[in-house]
């Protein structure tokens, strides 16, 4: 009896999730790296999530500017 794909893809989900929640347990269980995950988790959120953000408005406003024929005042670029 043979897996079809869609039985393998589940086999897969399965252990890639044990494999997760393994992890996690390790990370929270040490307090080095409880630490590490929770700074990075800090950093991503407050550094990453903006730029990527401020990215996504920018290439928006340039965007509309190309599809609308006009051109939209300048978009307040980041300040330095």
């Amino acid at each position: 009896m043979g897996l079809n794909e869609d039985g393998t893809r589940t086999v897969a989900n399965v252990m890639m999730g044990a494999a997760a929640l393994g992890a996690a347990v390790i990370i929270l269980r040490s307090p080095t790296l409880r630490r590490l995950a929770f700074g990075l988790a800090r950093t991503a959120l407050t550094v990453t999530i903006p730029a990527w953000l401020s990215r996504e408005v920018q290439e928006s406003w340039a965007e509309t500017a190309r599809t609308s024929g006009s051109r939209p005042p300048v978009a307040p670029g980041p300040r330095a």
